[in-house]
């Protein structure tokens, strides 16, 4: 109920004070599990996506967020799911959730790059979003949002009014085809990279090949929420795959 509430709340002061667009839409399925995968270039990412999705939208996002006063109200009246990036027990409550939300014929936002672009180009994609998909049979869609760097560049903690925003989905990657490949790595990168090609050629983005690291990290890659589903944690995510249906 919160998030509904607070989904007509948000949507007309968004719409209001930016020009969003949105491409590709029915591309979204109107019923059945799906995941929502997206490149992450703004923290107000995950304000604009649900907006513009008729279904409700359950992010895996980092436990930091739930830390923070500033953004702890937001993502629990959202009834997002807390990742802890350490992994852990903690990780697996959170996976188990992702794997209901999926079960339950819900909709799954997932950053496949595991963190905020630190520069605005395309990071590498974690293969956590590969495991959920073909361990519970669900499609993914390839989603590039565009603009938002510009309403809220990284370390603002105000939005800039006025921006145009483009939010497009592409068409559903159908992971039926790798049926029966299991847990093997070759599959899980080769769906990655294939999703994230898409991405980019939605939004247009440099890409680099390798995962993003923080500004406040030197000489590693930051411990992401993508990584922790892409662990050992994450293999039985779905106690049996789940047939999807599209638009």
């Amino acid at each position: 109920m919160a998030y509904w509430v607070l989904k007509a709340v948000i949507s007309p002061l968004l719409f209001g004070l930016w020009r969003v667009r949105v491409v590709g839409r029915s591309n979204v399925p109107r019923r059945g599990p799906v995941i929502l995968a997206a490149n992450h270039v703004s923290f107000c990412d995950s304000l604009f996506l649900p907006v513009v999705v008729w279904r409700r939208v359950t992010f895996v996002a980092k436990a930091e967020y739930f830390d923070s006063w500033r953004t702890a109200w937001f993502f629990r009246a959202a009834g997002q799911i807390p990742m802890r990036r350490d992994g852990g027990s903690a990780s697996e409550r959170a996976l188990a959730a992702a794997r209901e939300v999926l079960q339950g014929g819900g909709t799954l936002g997932i950053y496949p790059e595991g963190t905020r672009s630190p520069d605005g180009r395309l990071y590498r994609g974690h293969t956590g979003v590969a495991r959920l998909a073909l361990t519970c049979g669900v499609p993914i869609v390839p989603v590039g949002i565009v603009g938002t760097t510009a309403v809220q560049p990284r370390g603002s903690l105000w939005l800039r009014p006025f921006r145009k925003v483009e939010v497009r989905f592409g068409s559903p990657l159908d992971v039926r085809r790798f049926a029966g490949a299991g847990d093997d790595p070759m599959v899980l990168r080769a769906l990655t990279d294939e999703l994230m090609f898409e991405i980019g050629r939605l939004t247009g983005q440099e890409h680099v090949d390798r995962y993003a690291k923080r500004h406040d990290v030197v000489g590693g890659a930051e411990p992401t929420v993508m990584a922790s589903i892409g662990s050992g944690a994450g293999e039985q995510v779905c106690s049996e795959p789940t047939p999807h249906s599209a638009a």
